[in-house]
């Protein structure tokens, strides 16, 4: 995967672009998630979050990628 430095340079770039254009992130998550040997680069994800949706992110999550509010 990318180094971690990277992807943080990554991110402020993509917030502060976003941030011109008046878009809020409300939750972010930055890292090697799921990764590729021999691959550079970064992936960028967006979402409109409603009520409905901030409620399912914010669910417990327990998988071998992801685990929060256990």
């Amino acid at each position: 995967g990318s180094p971690l430095i990277e992807l943080y340079v990554a991110f402020n770039s993509v917030s502060k672009i976003l941030g011109a254009k008046g878009v809020t992130i409300w939750r972010s998550l930055v890292g090697n998630y799921i990764t590729s040997l021999e691959m550079a680069g970064f992936s960028v994800t967006l979402l409109r979050l409603d009520d409905e949706m901030t409620r399912l992110w914010d669910a417990q999550v327990h998988t071998p990628a992801l685990r929060w509010g256990l």
